[in-house]
């Protein structure tokens, strides 16, 4: 049973593991991979047909997965789209769509001379994953430059202004909302709200600028970022504070359980340095979150997601 059109296309038992950073987690029973508003319409209702529960990959970059798959249909937004539209003053709005990538798209922005993203060089994942969870660095934020969204909710497509997005440190109303029924999976009418794309101001400046300032930011990115399969930052900074410091000041520098690794390089990084499973990654979240607790009181809170099992 699957289901091709060129909105849409869903296939059985496909493997999660590659789509995601850290290179975990078990098959989807069903892998929708989503071009459109109407190819998200579609593949909803092939859930609905077929009573399956529902789950939103989006770049798989700041997620982990069960080791035992997810069951259901799987929802991979695609829309790659990234037209620029300028309108006056050196000004000019961005429509983009949920699946574009996010390094992609800040270098194609950077390349025709718009400032606003080029603090997200290198930053893993789409557009439509970093407004929803307010992706942010040296710096900059999504909030920052996003102006309205489109999202999928109650079955059909809404336009949200900034205001009602709710963005905060690392999070929005968005993932407010999905957060309890993200991890466990949705019925089909609970979906939503979902980015479908968003637009982004922007503003014009020098080319050779902005490059420099994006190779600036690229290198920085490099000399903290370990090698292997990471999500990033697993745990947000508390008020005042850096996540990586508490946990290197804990001691838990390279600490091991499986294949998953605290970073030598930046300590709020774990590390699958070979064969890591979504267990293994859980493990060493919990032993962090204990040790860092007893060493200075603070219970870190983990920025990762969780589809189909429980921190």
């Amino acid at each position: 049973m699957g289901d091709i059109s060129a909105d849409m296309t869903i296939l059985e038992q496909v493997s999660l593991a590659p789509l995601t950073a850290w290179r975990i987690g078990g098959p989807a029973q069903y892998l929708a991979t989503v071009r459109s508003a109407q190819g998200l319409r579609r593949a909803l209702e092939f859930a609905e047909r077929h009573q399956l529960p529902v789950w939103v990959l989006g770049g798989g970059s700041n997620m982990l997965i069960s080791d035992a798959g997810l069951a259901g249909l799987v929802i991979r937004m695609r829309d790659t789209h990234v037209d620029i539209v300028a309108t006056s003053n050196g000004e000019a709005q961005v429509d983009v769509g949920a699946g574009a990538p996010m390094a992609k798209s800040v270098r194609q922005l950077v390349a025709a001379g718009w400032q606003g993203l080029e603090w997200a060089e290198g930053l893993p994942g789409t557009l439509g994953g970093a407004v929803y969870g307010n992706a942010g660095c040296y710096g900059g934020d999504m909030a920052g430059v996003v102006r309205r969204v489109l999202v999928w909710q109650a079955g059909h497509l809404e336009e949200w202004q900034t205001t009602q997005m709710g963005f905060a440190y690392r999070t929005s109303a968005l993932k407010q909302r999905n957060m309890g029924h993200m991890q466990m999976g949705m019925h089909v009418a609970d979906v939503g709200p979902l980015v479908v794309g968003a637009t982004l101001a922007v503003l014009q400046a020098d080319p050779q600028h902005l490059a420099t300032a994006m190779a600036n930011t690229a290198a920085l990115r490099k000399s903290k970022t370990p090698q292997g399969s990471s999500c990033g930052s697993v745990f947000k900074n508390p008020p005042g504070e850096s996540a990586g410091r508490l946990i290197e000041a804990a001691g838990l520098k390279g600490y091991r359980h499986g294949g998953a690794e605290v970073a030598e390089k930046h300590a709020n990084y774990i590390v699958n340095v070979g064969g890591a499973t979504s267990a293994d990654v859980r493990a060493v979240v919990a032993h962090i979150q204990h040790r860092v607790a007893q060493y200075c009181g603070v219970l870190l809170e983990p920025e990762v997601q969780i589809l189909g099992e429980a921190w």
